[in-house]
């Protein structure tokens, strides 16, 4: 029993010193590059999508708007978790791109609201899956695994948005 207890202490230590030793590992600039692009697009999605929660009327459109913002809040989460990890800082508000495309948003209602939101988010999850798909195959060990999950999640919100057009 005392030789199992030390052997799996051991391995923790192992396990916690690799993860120390991936984390000191320095971040490329397509690490920071990749962070960058997907935390502000991540953030924008929940912002838009709350709005659109509050001013859709169809229930497709706030349905989507649900999904969205619980699936890219795990997803920020998650990606901010790693970038912490590998000393990339993550914005804690839109870039001035993405708020203006929000204030743009904002300023239509009714029916036009709705085609702008499905629009924004069809655009936006397009160039993401390319970036998710991108970052799981070439990127670094970091992200390879993260970026594939994201692409399946960003994949399933694309079919989701097509059932809408």
């Amino acid at each position: 029993m005392r030789f199992t207890l030390v052997g799996s202490s051991a391995a923790v230590l192992a396990l916690s010193l690799a993860s120390v030793l991936y984390a000191l590992e320095p971040a490329s600039d397509a690490d920071k590059a990749f962070v960058g692009k997907v935390s502000q697009g991540g953030m924008y999605e929940v912002e838009a999508s709350k709005v659109a929660w509050e001013r859709a009327s169809s229930p497709d459109v706030k349905d989507l708007s649900i999904t969205e913002v619980h699936d890219h809040s795990l997803v920020n989460r998650e990606l901010k978790r790693i970038a912490t990890l590998k000393g990339i800082p993550v914005a804690a508000t839109l870039n001035a791109t993405f708020q203006q495309r929000l204030e743009k948003l904002k300023s239509v209602s009714g029916p036009e609201f709705e085609a702008a939101y499905i629009a924004d988010m069809q655009e936006i999850h397009d160039k993401d899956e390319k970036l998710f798909a991108a970052e799981a195959t070439e990127g670094s060990d970091a992200f390879k695994t993260f970026a594939h999950q994201t692409d399946l999640i960003v994949k399933r919100h694309i079919g989701a948005l097509h059932g809408l057009d």
